[in-house]
Parts: structure tokens; sequence; C-alpha cells
């Protein structure tokens, strides 16, 4: 599960094209892809046909699950703080449980298909 900020941008796209290119090894290796963002359903149907994505994506339009999951919180952009999404992966195992986290600057957003094949 991979909560990124917002469809469309630089690195959201990059990184949910790493995703899309390796889907298949991803699927092979046993994984499931799911990207979250606080966008809208209607917004993801439009990021998910324009660049062909093969998995879901979770509309949390209030940020329950960003928040739930520690992937919401203060960022600062350009010496400004804001609240917004916190780029975050989780390997969640077959009985739920986490075994690993990517977040903020260890995430590659080209190359995260690849980070997450290296885990198995």
């Amino acid at each position: 599960m991979y909560f990124y900020p917002k469809d469309n941008t630089s690195g959201c796209t990059a990184e949910a094209c790493s995703l899309r290119d390796h889907y298949e090894s991803l699927q092979g290796a046993g994984y499931e892809v799911v990207g979250v963002s606080k966008d809208s359903a209607a917004s993801h149907q439009k990021f998910k046909e324009k660049h062909e994505l093969p998995f879901p994506l979770i509309a949390d339009v209030d940020h329950t699950l960003l928040e739930a999951m520690g992937a919401w919180g203060e960022k600062n952009m350009y010496g400004k703080k804001t609240m917004g999404t916190i780029r975050t992966t989780f390997i969640i195992n077959e009985e739920g449980i986490i075994e690993q986290i990517f977040t903020g600057k260890q995430i590659k957003t080209k190359e995260h298909a690849t980070q997450i094949l290296e885990v198995k």
C-alpha cells in the first residue's frame, strides 16, 4: 500500500508508472499494489486512465486512512509549513503485519518498484 500526495504531479506520476511498469513482477513476487491519496475518485479515474494503471487507487478525501497509517502530517515546502500527505509505502504481509516501511526521501519515485522487489 503506497500513499502519495497528488495525482498527475511529476513525482507521483513517476512512482505510479514505476509500479505499473513492474506490476507483473510485483504480482509474481506476491505483491498487490494499492495507491492512496486525498484526491477524489474522479481524479483517480482520470489518473488511472491517462497512465494505464492496473491497480486500484483509494480516494481518502477526508484523510482518515492517511492519518491512521501515519502518512498525514506536517510538511515543510519552501520554508512554509503545511499539513499534507507524506509519501509512504507499507509492505504488508498476508497476515496484515507491516514488514517494512519506506518513507520520504527513502523513496526513489522512478525506481520504487525495484526498491520493493529488493525487499523479498
